[in-house]
């Protein structure tokens, strides 16, 4: 069995070998959907305080984001992608980062947004960065999560890495374990192009903030 952070690097070089390809084809917010841009837009100018873009690539939804006003700033585990976003994107604040270790202080961000950024993390250990996000974001804090549905939790062969299908109340049920609440999902079809989903989430209280509220 491979090991998560064995099939965690395995990713990363995958999206490094073909950093150009995917720069070519996603790296301008064009590339984008219209819904998805007034969606994601809407959710962040929402969120209270720093959100991280986790999984940022060539920056697009970072620098989009940050020009209208959004206090953002952009991670992702694969050098050759956040030397673009830094190069294409000035002004905007990008670092090497794992979905699992975003290395923040507890509760010091108002909002995640993992834009397709999990959909190579297995199901036995989407947890790991779901509970990071948990610990990072501040209780009513926001996590937006954009990915790949169906009626099945399966594996398929994305063009990069082995990607995952969720259905939607499989996802959501990880998301609320993790600590948050589902506030929203929207799924769509777009020709030529797999279901997606997105997926509108706000931090629930710690059990020590409940506490403190009676």
């Amino acid at each position: 069995m491979i090991s998560g952070r064995m099939a965690d690097a395995q990713v990363r070089a995958a999206y490094a070998a073909r950093s150009a390809e995917y720069i070519g084809l996603f790296g301008s917010i064009d590339a984008a959907a219209e819904l998805d841009r007034e969606h994601v837009l809407a959710w962040a100018q929402g969120v209270d305080g720093r959100i991280i873009d986790v999984g940022c690539g060539p920056g697009q939804w970072t620098s989009y984001l940050a020009e209208r006003g959004v206090a953002i700033e952009g991670i992702d585990p694969v050098p050759e992608l956040v030397d673009h976003a830094r190069q294409h994107h000035r002004g905007v604040t990008y670092r090497i980062g794992r979905a699992d270790r975003l290395d923040v202080e507890r509760g010091s961000l108002g909002g995640v947004l993992a834009w397709f950024s999990l959909i190579h993390t297995s199901p036995d250990r989407i947890g790991v960065p779901l509970t990071e996000f948990a610990r990072c974001i501040r209780p009513g804090g926001g996590l937006a999560l954009g990915f790949f549905e169906g009626p099945e939790l399966v594996p398929f062969d994305h063009a990069v890495a082995t990607a995952y299908v969720w259905p939607v109340d499989l996802l959501s049920a990880r998301v609320e374990q993790a600590g948050f609440a589902v506030t929203d999902v929207h799924t769509r079809v777009d020709p030529g192009t797999r279901p997606q989903g997105t997926m509108i989430a706000r931090r629930t209280p710690t059990r020590a903030a409940r506490s403190q509220c009676r």
